[in-house]
């Protein structure tokens, strides 16, 4: 019998892991604190966090000591002692652990945002990973880093009480995001009034809600009772990105972490994502890549990752 000529439409994949927020480890707490040499050595065969893998949640890291390169939607990026990395929701990453580090992980909810939100005014955690010019990790001066390491250091202490008090952990975490807004360029998305903040909010839970099949903007304005024109002025004051521009990095950043994260061969994956066929699933990654969707995977199978 001769031999079975591989499928050319299966993409070998990577198997990574959709890690939700565990309520019951933090009895229903909406955040927690992790020591990052305590996740170092928590590596084993169902969950390795230095390999890729998808988060429910947000991470803040603080880098004590150590450096490497973390891998954050499959762009890595350099670290070092003093280093705060931010890790949106949804977002894929990987631990660098090829020398020992020590710092701490900060894991919060949307819920506990939403609830940090509605008590006091804060820089809002926006969707600002699909610009191409964000950058992930920040890197705190003299002056700034010994208090944002001592803001850690209070909220780890608090978490750590037997009774926590949520509206403490709520502050802390309040000062610390103010100082480390502080560190970043200006951004245009803090200047947004608060009825442009809902509308952008509104917009970015559509395309969520929505999956890959709507992939145009006018009718996502439609949906959230705005003109184009209004939500295409939001979207580059918010990002820099046209609304269609946005759109489009949102779906492709969706496809592949899909591609990484899914068995499925490319013609079952086209279907489920809106496409019409395998050809215009991959025309239309290939145009916003440069790659194929099969090329693409094979790039993230190498040994750094």
């Amino acid at each position: 019998m001769p031999a079975r000529k591989p499928d050319p439409t299966i993409v070998p994949s990577l198997t990574i892991p959709d890690v939700r927020f565990n309520h019951r480890k933090t009895q229903d707490a909406e955040f927690e604190v992790v020591d990052l040499h305590r996740l170092q050595r928590r590596a084993g065969p169902d969950m390795d966090p230095s390999q890729p893998h998808r988060i429910g949640f947000y991470n803040l890291i603080l880098v004590e000591s150590g450096r490497g390169e973390h891998m954050v939607d499959f762009v890595r990026h350099s670290f070092g002692p003093g280093s705060v990395i931010l890790i949106q929701r949804e977002q894929v990453q990987a631990f660098d652990f090829s020398q020992p580090l020590q710092g701490k992980v900060l894991l919060f909810t949307q819920t506990f945002l939403d609830r940090l939100h509605s008590n006091m005014r804060l820089p809002s955690f926006t969707p600002i990973q699909f610009n191409p010019l964000h950058q992930p990790v920040l890197n705190p001066d003299a002056v700034e880093l010994p208090h944002c390491r001592a803001l850690f250091d209070e909220l780890a202490a608090e978490v750590e009480r037997i009774e926590p008090d949520p509206l403490v952990v709520m502050y802390l975490f309040s000062a610390l995001a103010l100082r480390l807004n502080r560190l970043r360029p200006a951004a245009p998305h803090e200047r947004l009034s608060e009825t442009q903040r809902v509308s952008l909010a509104r917009f970015y839970r559509q395309l969520e809600a929505q999956g890959l099949g709507l992939r145009d903007a006018t009718t996502y304005a439609s949906q959230i009772g705005v003109t184009y024109k209004t939500l295409n002025t939001l979207c580059k004051a918010a990002t820099g990105l046209t609304a269609k521009q946005f759109v489009d990095a949102y779906v492709v950043m969706e496809l592949k972490r899909r591609l990484i994260l899914s068995q499925q061969n490319i013609q079952q994956l086209a279907w489920d994502c809106g496409f019409e066929d395998a050809s215009n699933f991959t025309k239309y990654f290939k145009a916003h890549t440069g790659l194929t969707p099969k090329a693409f995977v094979q790039s993230q199978t190498q040994p750094h990752l």
